[in-house]
C-alpha cells in the first residue's frame, strides 16, 4: 500500500502564519511563537495567524507525504524570486481533499489540496495558481484588507479566522455561517478578494510564470476550466472560486496580459509534475486504484507518469516485487529524478524491508545529501534499528523544518528510545503545540524541566521555562477563537 503519513493538519482558501526561520544551536532547534516581519499589526498579526493554523490542524487532516510536498516546495521557489516578496521563506503544506483549492496569506504559507493536482493537467496550470498565491501576498491584500476596517485588531481578526477555520477546511455553508453574527457585513466584506485585488494578484502571478519559465497562457486557461466546472456542477463553484471569483472581464483582462508576455518552450521532457499527479490521483481514489488511472490518462501524460503509477498501484496491492522493479527500471531511465528511488524506498519499508529501504535511502542522499524524503525516511528506519542515530539526525531535522509536526513526532520517540528523557518530553510538547493541543503541550513542558532539573541540567530547565512563557502567551492568543 502507498505510504502516506498523516498527523492532524490540513490546509484551505485562508490561512495566516509566519515564516519558518533557521534557529540558532543554543535555542535548541525550537520553532518561534511570535516572531516575523511587520504587516497590519506586526508580530500580533503573525501570532494570531500561527495560532489560527494551529488550531486548524487539530480540527483538519492534511496529506502528510513529503515527496509531493518537497516538489511543491521546488516550484514555489522557483517562483518566489520574481513574486515581489523579498526574502521571506515560504512554509507549504498540502489537503488531503479531493476540493479544487489553494491558499497563500501574509505570514508564508502556501497550501494545496490534493483536488489541484487532480483538475490541473499541466505542471504549467498548478503553477499558475501558486503564482497568484504568491501575487496575493506580494500584494500585501490581507493587510490591505484589514487596514480599510475602523476595527484592525485582534478581535477581529480573530472573529473572521475562527470561522474561516472551517469554511478553509471543506465546511462550506457551515464555516460561512460561523462567520456571521454580528460582525455579518464585515466578514462578508473580508471573505473574497475584491476585483482589484485579484487583478493585481493574477498581473504579479502572470509576470512571475513568465520569468519563472512558464507559460503565461495556463494562467487564463486554468481560469476558463475553472469556470466550466462550475457549469458543470450547476452553478456550485469550486472552492477556490469561493473565495477568488473568475468573472468573464477577469479572465479577458488575463489573457489580454497574458498574450502581452512571452510562452515558454513545452518541457515535455520532465515528467516530475505528471509523476506527483498521479500520487495525488491514487491518494484521492485509494479504494479504487483504476479510477485514478482512468483519470491520468484522460490527459495523455507522459508513458512514465502511467508506469509509475501502475507501480504505485502493484504496491497498493502488495506486489512489492513487481512496483520495485518497475521503479528501478524508471530510475534508469529518469536519473535525475529522486522521487522515483525516494517512492520505491518508501515501498520497501511499507514491505518490512527496513534493510533494504535504509540502502535506498542512502544511496538518494549520497548522491543528494539535502533531499528531505529520503533524510525522513532514513531517520524513521534509523528508529528501528539505531534510535541513538535517529535522534541524531532527526535532531538535524528539527532545526531545519521547525514547523513540521512529523518531523518532532519522530524526535520524541528517538529521544524516548535512546535515553534522552528530557529532550522526548520536549518533543513531544513541540508536537502537539505543532497540533493546536497547548494545554497538553504545557503539561509536557512541566515534565521536561521536572525531568532536566532531576538530572541537573540547568542551562535546558531554563530553556523550557522560556518555552513554557511562550506557550503561555500563545494560548492566549488561542482562547481568541
Amino acid at each position: 500500500m502507498l505510504r502516506t503519513l498523516k498527523y492532524c493538519l490540513t490546509i484551505g482558501a485562508l490561512a495566516l502564519v509566519p515564516c519558518a526561520m533557521p534557529v540558532a544551536a543554543d535555542d535548541y532547534g525550537l520553532p518561534s511563537l511570535g516572531s516575523g516581519a511587520g504587516s497590519v499589526s506586526g508580530s500580533e498579526e503573525h501570532r494570531l495567524g500561527r495560532a489560527w493554523l494551529r488550531q486548524f490542524r487539530a480540527q483538519t487532516d492534511t496529506w502528510q507525504d513529503p515527496i509531493a510536498q518537497t516538489y511543491v516546495e521546488s516550484l514555489v521557489e522557483r517562483l518566489l524570486p520574481y513574486s515581489d516578496l523579498g526574502d521571506i521563506r515560504i512554509v507549504t503544506t498540502l489537503v488531503d481533499s479531493r476540493l479544487l483549492n489553494a491558499f497563500a496569506v501574509p505570514g508564508g504559507v502556501v497550501g494545496v489540496n490534493a483536488g489541484l493536482f487532480a483538475f490541473a493537467d499541466s505542471e504549467d496550470a498548478f503553477a499558475s495558481v501558486l503564482a497568484h498565491e504568491l501575487g496575493h501576498l506580494s500584494q500585501r491584500h490581507y493587510s490591505r484588507r484589514m487596514e480599510r476596517v475602523e476595527e484592525t485588531q485582534l478581535p477581529t481578526m480573530a472573529a473572521m479566522l475562527a470561522g474561516m477555520v472551517i469554511a478553509a477546511g471543506g465546511g462550506g455553508n457551515a464555516g460561512l455561517a460561523a462567520m456571521m453574527g454580528s460582525q455579518a457585513a464585515f466578514i462578508q466584506d473580508q471573505l473574497a478578494y475584491s476585483r482589484r485585488f485579484e487583478q493585481e494578484a493574477d498581473r504579479v502571478g502572470l509576470e512571475a510564470m513568465t520569468q519563472a519559465g512558464f507559460d503565461p497562457q495556463a494562467m487564463p486557461a486554468m481560469f476558463r476550466a475553472m469556470q466550466r466546472l462550475t457549469s458543470l456542477q450547476g452553478g456550485n463553484p469550486p472552492e477556490f472560486l469561493l473565495t477568488h471569483p473568475v468573472t468573464e472581464s477577469r479572465i479577458s483582462d488575463t489573457q489580454s496580459r497574458a498574450d502581452q508576455l512571452p510562452s515558454s518552450t513545452p518541457r515535455d521532457s520532465d515528467p516530475a509534475y505528471s509523476l506527483i499527479r498521479a500520487r495525488a490521483l491514487l491518494e484521492l481514489n485509494g479504494d479504487n486504484p483504476t479510477q485514478a488511472m482512468a483519470q491520468l490518462r484522460q490527459d495523455t501524460p507522459p508513458a512514465s507518469a502511467e508506469r509509475y503509477l501502475e507501480a504505485l498501484i502493484a504496491a497498493h496491492q502488495e506486489r512489492t516485487d513487481e512496483a520495485l522493479a518497475s521503479l528501478d527500471a524508471l530510475a534508469r531511465e529518469l536519473p535525475d529524478l529522486s522521487l522515483i528511488p525516494a517512492t520505491a524506498a518508501e515501498i520497501a519499508l511499507d514491505a518490512g524491508r527496513r534493510d533494504v529501504a535504509l540502502s535506498r535511502a542512502e544511496r538518494i542522499l549520497r548522491l543528494s545529501p539535502s533531499y528531505f524524503p529520503a533524510r525522513l525516511l532514513r531517520a524513521e528506519i534509523l528508529l528501528q534499528q539505531s534510535p541513538g542515530d535517529a535522534f541524531n539526525a532527526l535532531r538535524q531535522l528539527s532545526q531545519q523544518y521547525p514547523e513540521t509536526p512529523q518531523v518532532f513526532a519522530l524526535l520524541a520517540e528517538a529521544a524516548g528510545r535512546s535515553g534522552h528523557e528530557t529532550w522526548g518530553h520536549l518533543a513531544r510538547a513541540e508536537t502537539l503545540q505543532l497540533t493546536g493541543h497547548i494545554d497538553r503541550a504545557i503539561k509536557q513542558l512541566d515534565v521536561a524541566e521536572d525531568v532536566a532539573k532531576r538530572n541537573g541540567d540547568f542551562n535546558m530547565a531554563s530553556r523550557i521555562r522560556q518555552r513554557r512563557e511562550d506557550y503561555m502567551d500563545y494560548r492566549e492568543t488561542l482562547q481568541k477563537f
